[in-house]
């Protein structure tokens, strides 16, 4: 099973310093053009920080968030999992897991990142700005420049399933191919009549609290009825929704 996360706007700083960004062993390596060319886009547009505040949408308090573009070549770089902060990654919580849980992370979670693609959970990643709908200078709209090389990436990885967690913007940036076994994941809450009710905030929480769970257990997950048994066994409550999806039910 392959699991498709989305990132979080917020990230924590630092890392170690001695190990920089290296495009060449992120996973997907067949992504590694698409990845240098918006790496030197935002490099560049770094160079203005007026230019990149206004690209980017930065208020006067974000403004420092530049720097971190500025020097994505050279940062201070950690796993992509314990990079990012919010409600998802809260939950989620990947820097208490045990060390085979987070292995399991690592073989079995992608995080969709805007400026590197799909990265592997332990891949190493430095901070940086930049969110799916931005469209940078000297490029392609990101959703142009990634979709189809990542779906061309996720197809050569040939996963038995693909459980798919992203946001509808990044779900953009790189769809599923057709040829793969995959469920798109919707968390609901169910009121007293019944009726199912899209979710917001526990949406990022409960997708968060299911991939620690699977963590924890490690399952052999190549089906949708083979993750819906395993939820059972784990009183988690996933039922089969619209055609192609999954609804978890918290």
């Amino acid at each position: 099973m392959l699991i498709l996360l989305p990132p979080s706007e917020t990230k924590r700083p630092g890392g170690r310093a001695s190990r920089p960004l290296d495009v060449g062993s992120l996973a997907l390596p067949a992504l590694t053009d698409a990845r240098e060319a918006v790496i030197d886009a935002l490099i560049a547009l770094s160079a203005d920080e007026d230019a990149a505040a206004a690209v980017l949408r930065l208020s006067a308090r974000q403004r420092g968030d530049i720097a971190d573009n500025a020097a994505l070549r050279r940062a201070p770089t950690m796993p992509a999992i314990d990079r990012y902060t919010g409600v998802l990654f809260d939950a989620l919580d990947a820097a208490t897991l045990e060390p085979a849980a987070r292995r399991w992370l690592g073989a079995h979670v992608l995080i969709h990142s805007a400026p590197f693609g799909p990265v592997a959970a332990l891949d190493a990643i430095p901070a940086y700005r930049l969110a799916a709908g931005t469209a940078l200078p000297g490029i392609p709209p990101l959703r142009r420049h990634w979709a189809g090389a990542v779906s061309s990436a996720l197809a050569a990885e040939a996963p038995a399933f693909v459980l798919d967690l992203r946001s509808e913007a990044y779900a953009a940036l790189g769809p599923v191919p057709s040829g793969l076994r995959c469920a798109y994941l919707r968390v609901v809450t169910v009121g007293d009549d019944g009726t199912a009710r899209a979710l917001n905030h526990f949406n990022k929480a409960g997708k968060g609290a299911l991939v620690r769970a699977l963590a924890q257990t490690r399952p052999r997950i190549s089906t949708i009825d083979a993750l819906l048994r395993w939820a059972t066994a784990n009183d988690v409550v996933l039922r089969e929704g619209a055609a192609g999806e999954i609804e978890l039910v918290v």
